[in-house]
């Protein structure tokens, strides 16, 4: 399940793409296969193993260009271990809602982006995030959770305040916002329900066949109670991000 638009990011063939909080990997792959020279990055050790795992699986059944090269690092979004300029694209997806100093990590973003270099950012967004924290804190309240809830404006200001330029917006995955409206109703540890259950299948199926039905279903939900917001940025050739005080 991908968050960014790759027709609104393109990646391509040797471009040095940086995916910064990488997770399980979903993006990382993806660029992967684009034929791009990608660095997962993340600070959970045992995750980053079955990145490099994949990666390598990728590589032995040939569904990579022979070109493309891929490579974790385990690194923190405060202190990105690359020189400045150092990438092409570089993807931060639900990531910044976790960090306490996420200037401090844009900062960092901006500094390790080359100059005309492309940027995506996601993040939950407002009203579908309010309502999960209104039904549970235990969504949010947990060792590594979601530390704030990002109106759009006060994302956009921030990373132009870190040097960067906002060229596009989109929003996408209508279709779990109510998913985790019921996980959070339930208990979100609480894997039994039937309700739950049942509406896990059905993301489970729309994601393997993609039917018509809920691909347009989701495509005019979207503008309304699309889970995350994706921000699309582009490093200036002229200016430098700033850096933190």
């Amino acid at each position: 399940m991908l968050t960014v638009d790759f027709d609104r990011f393109p990646v391509g063939p040797g471009d040095a793409v940086l995916d910064m909080g990488c997770g399980a990997g979903r993006h990382a792959f993806e660029v992967y296969r684009r034929g791009a020279d990608v660095v997962a990055l993340d600070l959970d050790e045992t995750e980053l193993e079955q990145v490099g795992v994949m990666f390598e699986a990728m590589r032995d059944e040939g569904e990579v260009p022979a070109t493309a090269r891929a490579r974790t690092v385990v690194g923190s979004a405060y202190d990105l271990p690359f020189p400045d300029d150092s990438f092409d694209r570089i993807i931060a997806a639900e990531v910044l809602e976790h960090l306490p100093d996420d200037e401090l990590a844009m900062a960092e973003l901006a500094r390790v982006l080359r100059p005309g270099g492309l940027l995506a950012v996601s993040v939950p967004r407002w009203l579908p995030e309010q309502i999960c924290w209104a039904l549970s804190d235990e969504y949010h309240e947990v060792e590594g959770g979601h530390v704030r809830i990002y109106r759009g404006t006060e994302l956009r200001s921030r990373l132009e305040d870190a040097g960067l330029l906002v060229t596009g917006t989109g929003h996408t995955h209508a279709l779990h916002s109510p998913y985790w409206w019921l996980k959070c109703a339930v208990g979100t540890e609480n894997n039994d329900n039937w309700l739950v259950q049942q509406y896990h299948r059905l993301l489970v199926w729309d994601m393997v066949r993609a039917p018509k039905l809920t691909r347009t279903a989701e495509r005019l939900l979207d503008p309304v109670i699309g889970k995350s917001v994706v921000t699309y940025l582009r490093k200036p050739e002229e200016i430098r991000a700033k850096q933190p005080a």
